[in-house]
């Protein structure tokens, strides 16, 4: 039986209701700049060492096409066909493993190689979402935070759902998502 790969990225999916996210602080002549969303999926990202460009399109496509969204038939759908807003999140601490009482980051990507792929994460969403008919007709926004920097969230939503990748599906009782390899 051959090793399993380790994750080359990992995110974390919560629907929400609303959520507003703090992409620059207060300074002395302006205010917090923010950007929000309503109805939708917030999705935080992380990529790992290994990670690179051909990844990409296949994240993307599961976390915008995993049905993790209720209709108001009661029924779960992707963010496409709810269809819903995404606020999109860089969070490195995704990457993060305990060792004794610290938390350790040795397995998150170089920071120039993670803008990379989060910035071509986010355009690739932007493109999914323009391009779906659904999302058209509604008008759902993409909207992103700043990468490599510290933020704030406000928002309203439900318990979060993890996801590594590359894996296969599997789903549990808490929603939590689990698996092998993207098809």
């Amino acid at each position: 039986m051959a090793a399993a790969r380790p994750a080359r990225a990992r995110a974390l999916l919560q629907q929400s209701v609303s959520a507003r996210l703090q992409v620059r602080p207060p300074e002395r002549a302006s205010e917090a700049q923010w950007v929000e969303i309503q109805r939708g999926l917030v999705i935080y990202i992380c990529f790992f060492k290994g990670a690179d460009e051909d990844l990409v399109p296949k994240i993307v496509d599961t976390l915008l096409n995993v049905k993790l969204s209720e209709n108001e038939n009661g029924e779960f759908v992707s963010v496409l066909d709810l269809p819903g807003d995404v606020l999109i999140i860089p969070q490195a601490t995704l990457g993060g493993k305990p060792k004794g009482r610290k938390m350790q980051y040795h397995a998150n990507i170089e920071k120039e190689k993670g803008l990379e792929l989060y910035s071509q994460f986010v355009t690739l969403c932007e493109k999914e979402l323009a391009a779906n008919a659904k999302c058209m007709e509604a008008g759902v926004l993409v909207k992103h935070g700043t990468y490599g920097n510290r933020q704030l969230l406000e928002s309203n939503s439900q318990l979060g759902n993890p996801l590594e990748l590359p894996k296969r599906f599997c789903y549990q009782k808490c929603h939590a998502i689990t698996a092998d390899n993207l098809h």
